[in-house]
């Protein structure tokens, strides 16, 4: 029988764009208008990307031929990579799937822009890559077992992610089955993650991310000059599988594999925090506004998670209630919630305005997080929560399955578009994001994406 990772690489080779349905192709296209928004805001706004950018310009990567989302610079390709993908992860605001528990988009795009661009690439050739890439890293993810591999101290977004950037920069590449076999091979050593971040703030979730794309772009290139990889990537006995989670299913990284497209279950978010505390928050506005509760009648609020979600944004329950820093608010239910308390709902400026704020801190301390049986007996195909708000005027109960973005619960074309327009109107013309919407939204008329990313440049724009 063939190994899993030959039958990966040879699904990455030979998937072609014919291949894919309309429903497939129309939502990975939002997922790129999606993700660009995120990079146009985080090249700005984000608090770490000076750093980012000094260091790539140190480093003298600058001057390339690959664009950065919503910059006028150009970068050398891995660059472009690693700084697309470390400003998509940067607002925690981008997609996710929710039985993977990782975000795809992130490092997968990134890679394949700059590759693409590499290449002169149409729009259907990038559209192809990307859907390659996503079925791959998310079925590695549910071959390990997320929950095993978070309690290893793994983020699977950047672990998995590496191979599927490899898979989708080497398909623009050119690449057949033994050549992408060959970048798995040589990705196997860069797959790499730490959850540690969570103690302290740092910033390390975003480059992680950003280090997937670069570095799976550069094993990609790597194989495609003759470089050669272990064979068995991911079922070797020091492979992927065994060497990062304890109980692997490996059978789960090929099950359906060009037949049920994991791409239709992305979910995507209305709110730039941790994925985990959606479903809490749309049961906050709900409650708000079907009772009328506003945050100065709040006595206490307790929410329930599966126990993955709380161990991630609900503890340790002193720590959750007194963030420092946006990292720690992205993290921290009680500061979510507490914000959606106060503002009926949450973009990306709201941590500049709360994250120091005494009111807001104070009302943190009134939030309770604890597992609940309703959302572990729903996960991890269900993000869920459960929400309970006890005012003077009494106690006011509900449960969400599904968080407003996920497959069942879907954004509309409409809020897609006012999501990418409030992320870019500091930096794009509202003229400049029309076009680039367009021109994203007909990807597949594209001879070449770098007609397209060029839009992104605000000097275009």
């Amino acid at each position: 029988m063939t190994g899993i990772t030959r039958q990966l690489a040879e699904f990455a080779a030979g998937l072609s764009y014919e291949d894919l349905p309309g429903e497939v192709i129309e939502r990975t296209k939002r997922l790129i208008l999606d993700i660009s928004g995120v990079m146009v805001r985080a090249r700005h706004d984000a608090e770490s990307t000076p750093s980012l950018l000094a260091a790539v310009s140190r480093l003298g990567l600058v001057g390339g031929g690959c664009s950065v989302i919503g910059d006028d610079a150009g970068y050398v390709p891995t660059a472009a990579a690693l700084i697309n993908g470390t400003l998509a992860h940067s607002l925690d605001f981008d997609d996710t799937h929710a039985e993977g528990s990782l975000h795809s988009s992130a490092p997968i795009v990134p890679a394949a822009l700059a590759a693409a661009e590499m290449t002169d690439a149409s729009g259907r050739d990038l559209i192809t890559a990307c859907v390659a890439g996503y079925e791959i890293q998310i079925r590695l993810s549910l071959a390990l077992g997320p929950s095993d591999h978070y309690e290893r101290g793994f983020h699977p977004t950047a672990t998995c992610g590496v191979f599927a950037a490899a898979a989708a920069a080497g398909k623009l590449l050119g690449m057949d089955a033994g050549g992408i076999q060959n970048a798995f091979g040589i990705a196997l050593s860069q797959a790499a993650g730490s959850m540690q971040f969570l103690v302290d703030g740092s910033w390390t979730k975003r480059s992680h991310v950003g280090q997937a794309a670069s570095n799976g772009l550069m094993c990609a290139t790597l194989a495609a000059e003759g470089f050669k990889g272990s064979e068995q990537a991911f079922e070797g006995r020091a492979g992927f599988f065994h060497a990062y989670a304890p109980n692997p299913d490996p059978d789960r990284a090929t099950v359906g594999l060009g037949e049920t497209w994991e791409t239709l279950r992305l979910g995507v978010k209305p709110y730039p925090s941790c994925r985990y505390s959606h479903s809490a928050l749309d049961g906050l506005t709900a409650l708000m506004r079907e009772h009328g509760i506003d945050a100065s009648d709040v006595e206490s609020v307790e929410i329930g998670l599966s126990e993955v979600g709380w161990k991630i944004i609900g503890d340790p329950e002193d720590v959750k209630r007194n963030p420092d820093s946006i990292v720690a608010g992205q993290f921290s239910m009680p500061f979510c919630a507490a914000v959606v308390l106060r503002e009926g709902g949450m973009v990306w400026d709201d941590y500049a305005k709360h994250i120091n704020d005494a009111d807001t801190l104070s009302l943190c301390r009134r939030i309770k997080t604890v597992v609940d049986e309703r959302a572990e007996a729903a996960f991890p195909e269900c993000m869920s929560s459960a929400v309970r708000i006890t005012t003077d005027a009494g106690t006011f109960e509900t449960f969400v399955e599904d968080p407003k973005g996920e497959p069942a619960n879907f954004m509309t074309d409409d809020e897609f578009r006012s999501k990418f327009d409030g992320l870019a109107a500091p930096y794009l013309s509202e003229a400049g994001a029309e076009r680039f919407t367009q021109a994203i939204l007909s990807l597949e008329q594209a001879n070449s994406v770098r007609s397209i990313t060029a839009l992104a440049h605000p000097g275009e724009a």
